[in-house]
């Protein structure tokens, strides 16, 4: 098995998966917000964030199959792996455990040099309050389906990571 994750992990077509499926859940949180009109949470926007991460380190990966930069990639996949599911528990317990001392920020807080709201407001502009559950599907809420998301994320990438220490025998 981690044979042939290196082995994937070296070619293009599993990086390009990646990044299609990470795409895939961008466009349906701008379909939520755009076309079914849920108003996205300071959370949601940093969990949006995270995605992007993981969509930047698939393009990455798939760019540089084949080089040290492949490394980058793999690391990049672990954070924003690790800090989309920090967020979406968060959101979670904000939402399970509604208090007025656990709350979200008001809005949201990007560096300086790269105020994203401002860019792009139809993006990353938050709206909505993190406490409020606007949808649902099988009895779940979008945080707790983004734990399994991000879980599922970051247990790949831990499995590519350590796939990257065995080594690939050539076709006999």
């Amino acid at each position: 098995m981690f044979r042939f994750l290196k082995q994937s992990s070296q070619g293009r077509s599993a990086w390009l998966l990646m990044a299609l499926t990470a795409l895939i859940l961008e466009l349906t949180a701008l379909y939520f917000q755009h076309v079914m009109k849920l108003q996205p949470c300071v959370m949601c926007i940093y969990e949006r964030i995270a995605l992007f991460g993981i969509f930047g380190a698939a393009l990455l990966g798939a760019i540089t199959p084949k080089t040290p930069l492949r490394w980058l990639a793999i690391l990049l996949w672990l954070y924003s792996g690790w800090q989309g599911l920090q967020l979406a528990w968060d959101h979670t317990m904000m939402q399970l455990h509604p208090s007025p001392f656990n709350t979200c920020e008001f809005f949201v807080r990007f560096p300086s040099w790269l105020p994203l709201n401002e860019w792009l407001p139809s993006v990353f502009q938050a709206t909505g309050d993190c406490s409020m559950k606007q949808w649902s599907f099988l009895t779940l809420d979008m945080p707790q389906w983004l734990i399994g998301i991000f879980a599922a994320y970051l247990v790949m990438g831990v499995l590519v990571l350590i796939s990257q220490f065995f080594t690939v025998r050539g076709k006999n």
